[in-house]
């Protein structure tokens, strides 16, 4: 008998054993998807581990029920991956199946509803609305959820169809189906065995006399000077379009025999119909460090690019792309944000055209399996790939160079679900597997890149001047505590700061604002009492969101209206603390009334293009005041911008984080770049009330190297990466008492185990309460000299043991490796 493990996307460790019936042997193969039965007879996808000829020893193993593919959708490099992600990250190879396929490729599992032959269907102890349901299955057999649903007007039918079932009356059925579904186009065509030739189709007005609209249309497409019987294939919403007609009167030219459908699949991967642009020039020092880079390669397999603001690194990322195409090798080219594909695309598009390949969160289901398939064939066109951390997982063949560009964003660390892995990381091991090399790149290096690079771990190439000779912006710092107590305030804006935008405003330049916080005011507080509106479920206070007049949680989604007096006290006295972005975009507009304003953040860029279009109507200065959060300050280049604000730099300084100094000297000067970059130089204000702090200074100097010999000291003196790794336990529980006895319990255990120096905790973090539930936090670092793998061996132990005491089993345990 032939078994197979196979990988089934549930957060259970290890794999499952099933077995295969001799007739679907032949289709089996390592990486196909299989359909199986897991748990209570649930059907799932699974993707086959490995074939062999050893039963389980612990249990009966079931069968598949069958192969769904015809060739493998993953290879031996991802399954490979995948195995190293769940063993370093800790966490199950069904979580890591669940973050590395496309959803299109997972089966949706659809109940169905039917009458229970077996039984006597007596109707007469049905309440109404069961009744509906056992008659409407009397005419039409099989029903799924949604059509009872719809036949009775409710949206709950739950407990109607467990009473149906309870008394025998009904019985459900799983039916499956494959979430990805090709694109169907049909095509309009003369039907040529009754009308083959043009003379013939006077015949058909004939049959046409009493139908004036379709009389109409064919004499349209006759008299269309483009017109010819041989080849007129065309989509149906094309000609529809084009003659301005409608789909009954095609429909009706059809059943008259004049039109024939035909249906065929078309790709939804779009085109580049651009030029072409086949040089590509680099001034000296670009050419220096392309010429730098190659060498660096052929001593380390890993090199970081620091080149400041505004350097060019663009470039030299798009001539090691054309070396290593002409190599014969595919490039996988990573970016932290989606916002910074737009750019990116039509950058390389024009160099690479129908080469490049886009593959990110924004595209649907459908888009990203015709991808996935696509890069399945060694042959495809795609041999640059461009996308967010998830693409990485894509089957990537003859990969040659990976590019890490911003490689010192947090946000390609991935936090919930599991597994937590972190983008740079990862590519650095994946480019292990497939012998290729990494580049590094950034204005601002996160310390432990640069501290690589230090200590040779990786090649270090510098870039130190922006393209075109152009100087880096001059930086100054608003004092808010100075010019709030001269009363210099204008609404938000510091003396400095309005000043200067009023000069760039009337040379019609254009302007960033930006302040880390989406939303209106970050709190409703009442004056009388000093009661601020928290949210029902966290312990964190609602942020108010104008547009829609709401009060929202950042963290769990709770809404709620605003209530025109206070609800603890009743007073009428009530005010917003504090701003974000929107509130920014309408003090913008009261201040510069002439001033076309437009907002970057979560809540105007969700839908799939609109960062393109928000982007493109600044690029083409339909907007001169662009407000936003990050999303602003990462890689994004253009040419008239000439002055960056940012409103409030303390909030970034003083967070609890001992990498938050490193973040604010990253997000300040990656923000500062975006000034100035083509024709002039910018300027920067930052806005804050310690103006002297040493981190605002090294913005202001461009000095790097001094922040990072700052941090580098503090990680050594403290222990902390580089020097340490770090691995955060979280506990959560909806009950604080057992909570605290889990964790305490928890980190004695550990303590024991693994030493009291290197297990910090467990304390509550600054939310203690998300979602309605408590959560804990136990630290626990670990020397780079000590096995890693020794300790998270003791903490998976130690979690098997909780999860099987009765009095812990509920409190929820995730472990975040390396975290961020």
């Amino acid at each position: 008998m032939v078994f197979i493990d196979v990988i089934v996307p549930v957060p259970l460790p290890g794999l499952f054993t099933y077995f295969a019936e001799e007739e679907i042997v032949h289709q089996l193969g390592v990486g196909k998807r299989v359909v199986v039965k897991f748990g209570r007879g649930k059907l799932y996808t699974a993707i086959i581990h490995t074939i062999h000829n050893n039963p389980p020893k612990n249990y009966q193993a079931k069968a598949i029920d069958f192969v769904l593919d015809d060739f493998p959708i993953v290879d031996e490099v991802q399954l490979k991956m995948w195995e190293w992600i769940s063993s370093y990250y800790m966490c199950s190879l069904g979580e890591v199946m669940g973050a590395a396929l496309p959803s299109g490729f997972k089966l949706v599992n659809e109940t169905k509803v039917l009458l229970n032959e077996t039984q006597k269907t007596d109707l007469s102890n049905l309440n109404d609305k069961e009744y509906l349901v056992a008659e409407a299955l009397q005419i039409q057999p099989v029903l799924s959820l949604d059509e009872i649903s719809n036949i009775l007007g409710i949206k709950s039918i739950h407990k109607i169809i467990k009473s149906l079932y309870e008394k025998n009356i009904i019985v459900l059925e799983d039916e499956i189906k494959e979430k990805y579904s090709p694109k169907i186009i049909t095509f309009v065509d003369w039907n040529r065995q009754n009308y083959p030739t043009k003379e013939s189709l006077n015949s058909a007005f004939e049959l046409l006399k009493s139908a004036p609209k379709q009389q109409d249309l064919l004499l349209q497409i006759l008299g269309d000077g483009d017109w010819k019987i041989d080849s007129f294939k065309i989509k149906r919403s094309q000609l529809i379009k084009k003659y301005n007609s409608t789909s009954p009167v095609v429909n009706g030219l059809v059943k008259k025999g004049v039109f024939t459908l035909t249906e065929e699949e078309e790709g939804r991967l779009s085109s580049y119909v651009g030029k072409i642009e086949n040089s590509l020039e680099l001034n000296q020092e670009q050419e220096n460090a392309f010429q730098a880079i190659k060498k660096q390669f052929e001593q380390k397999d890993s090199v970081l690019l620091h080149g400041v603001t505004g350097s060019g690194k663009t470039e030299v990322y798009t001539k090691l792309i054309m070396d290593a195409l002409a190599k014969g090798e595919r490039v996988l080219y990573l970016l932290p944000e989606i916002a910074l594909t737009t750019q990116i695309i039509k950058r390389l598009q024009r160099v690479f055209g129908d080469k490049v390949g886009v593959y990110h969160s924004k595209f649907n289901l459908n888009e990203r399996v015709e991808l996935w398939n696509e890069m399945l064939n060694p042959e495809s066109k795609y041999k640059v790939i461009l996308g967010a951390r998830s693409s990485l997982f894509l089957p990537l063949k003859n990969l040659g160079l990976i590019i890490v560009d911003e490689e010192h964003e947090n946000t390609f660390k991935q936090f919930d679900p599991a597994p937590r892995y972190h983008g740079r990381d990862l590519a650095l091991v994946l480019s292990k597997m497939h012998k290729a090399k990494v580049l590094l790149g950034s204005a601002t290096p996160s310390v432990e890149s640069y501290f690589n690079a230090k200590t040779e771990k990786y090649g270090l190439v510098e870039l130190t001047k922006r393209y075109g000779g152009i100087q880096l912006p001059e930086v100054q710092c608003g004092d808010l505590k100075g010019d709030k107590k001269k009363k210099r305030m204008v609404s938000l804006f510091t003396e400095l700061l309005k000043n200067n935008m009023d000069e760039a405003l009337e040379k019609g330049e254009q302007i960033i604002l930006f302040q880390n916080r989406r939303g209106f005011a970050p709190m409703l507080e009442c004056f009388t009492c000093g009661h601020i509106q928290q949210c029902k479920r966290c312990d964190v206070s609602l942020t108010y969101h104008k547009h829609s007049n709401l009060l929202r949680c950042h963290y769990c989604g709770y809404t709620e209206k605003v209530e025109l007096t206070c609800t603890a006290c009743g007073s009428v006295d009530t005010n917003m603390r504090g701003f974000g972005t929107e509130k920014i975009e309408e003090e913008v507009k009261k201040v510069f009334p002439k001033a076309r304003v437009a907002r970057m953040d979560l809540d105007t860029t969700r839908g799939k293009n609109s960062y393109q279009n928000l982007i493109s109507k600044f690029e083409d200065k339909e907007v001169d005041i662009l407000v936003g959060t990050q999303m602003v300050s990462k890689g994004l280049d253009f040419n008239n911008v000439s002055l960056v604000g940012v409103l409030n730099a303390d909030q970034m300084l003083y967070y609890p984080d001992f990498r938050a100094f490193e973040r604010a000297y990253q997000l300040m000067a990656q923000v500062s770049g975006r000034a100035g970059r083509k024709y002039k130089r910018g300027k920067v204000i930052i806005q804050s009330h310690n103006p002297h702090h040493n981190t605002i200074r090294d913005v202001m100097d461009n000095d790097y190297l001094n922040m990072y010999n700052s941090e580098i000291l503090n990680r050594r003196n403290f222990l902390y990466p580089p020097f340490y790794r770090l691995i955060y336990l979280t506990f959560r529980h909806k009950e604080r008492d057992v909570l605290d006895a889990c964790c305490d319990t928890f980190a004695s255990n550990l303590k024991s185990e693994i030493g009291n120096d290197r297990v910090l905790g467990p304390e509550y973090p600054g939310i203690s309460r998300i979602n309605n539930l408590y959560n804990k936090k136990i630290m626990i670092k670990a020397q780079k000299s000590l096995s890693i793998v020794q300790i998270k061996s003791k903490i998976k132990y130690w979690i098997d043991v909780f999860k099987k005491d009765s009095a812990f089993k509920y409190v929820r345990i995730t472990v975040d490796v390396d975290p961020q």
